[in-house]
């Protein structure tokens, strides 16, 4: 029995599809991990800038 080459043909463009989604996949994971830490470096420079700003004030808890 023989197999006809189309069929050849789907299973590697099934193979190619998923080797693109799995690579797709981690660019936008690293993608995403960059734009994490470029937000969390923000919020700790504004973190910093405010308590530098306040600097001798004293919160008091009445």
């Amino acid at each position: 029995m023989t197999i006809p080459i189309w069929v050849y043909a789907v299973v590697v463009g099934i193979v190619i599809s998923a080797l693109m989604a799995i690579k797709t996949g981690r660019e936008e994971r690293m993608l995403e991990m960059e734009n994490i830490e470029k937000e969390g470096e923000i919020y700790l420079t504004r973190l910093e800038q405010e308590k530098e700003r306040r600097g001798g004030e004293r919160v008091t808890a009445e």
